[in-house]
């Protein structure tokens, strides 16, 4: 037992790789890469999603939301882990990136079972929403702007199912949010979300210190009686 998370430097990074990532071969091709460009940074890290795959079978998810989709990697893995008749909704308007995500989805054979809609967050969310599908996916996954986190988040809880997940990428965002001088808009909106889900009782919440923070918030069921 620790009373406090252990830091990792890259030596201790590099040994839990060699020791735990089973990263899927498509997935280590992607990453690398994502890892030329100059937005690295926007990937997720692989055991994160290692952990969120994880977490995905664990649930039995069959429907998996993502808002931000970057190089697609996360639903790459998670297709890959899931089989066959998990389906994916991967939301994002970048065009040049997509098109990556599009050609290593099809590339491995999953591309069939992702569907991408090509428009900014809320209102991807909103259409899904106005389209019947509050309460149907089991999973989502959240790593899109900071300033919209709190819109993001309220329209995922509503997408989920009771006892689904939401999972929120960059929530310690690389140390800002606990430097008092940092009043950065991004940094001020990640404050604000963190804020707004540790008094959320709709949910059960857990911040885990991987990556740059992934904040796991798992839907109540509503209260009878």
């Amino acid at each position: 037992m620790s009373a406090a998370t252990l830091q990792l430097d890259p030596a201790l990074q590099r040994y839990l790789h060699e020791v735990s990532l089973r990263e899927p071969g498509p997935c280590r091709r992607l990453r690398e890469l994502a890892t030329a460009r100059d937005d690295a940074n926007l990937i997720s890290s692989p055991e994160q999603v290692q952990l969120l795959a994880l977490v995905a079978h664990l649930m039995g998810a069959g429907r998996v939301l993502e808002v931000g989709t970057y190089v697609g990697y996360m639903p790459l893995w998670l297709a890959l882990e899931l089989g066959e008749d998990a389906l994916f909704t991967c939301i994002d308007n970048d065009d040049e990136v997509t098109r990556i995500a599009h050609d290593a989805w099809h590339g491995a054979g999953v591309g069939e079972r992702i569907e991408h809609l090509d428009l900014d967050a809320a209102e991807a969310l909103n259409s899904l929403l106005d389209a019947g599908h509050a309460s149907s996916f089991d999973l989502a996954y959240i790593d899109a702007d900071k300033e919209g986190l709190v819109e993001y988040y309220e329209h995922c809880l509503r997408l989920l199912r009771p006892g689904g997940l939401v999972a929120v990428d960059n929530t310690l965002w690389n140390g800002s949010v606990a430097d008092p001088g940092d009043t950065s808009t991004a940094t001020v909106a990640v404050r604000r979300f963190n804020e707004h889900v540790l008094a959320d009782e709709r949910v059960d919440l857990s911040l885990v210190p991987i990556g740059d923070g992934l904040t796991l918030l798992r839907k109540r069921a509503p209260a009878t009686g």
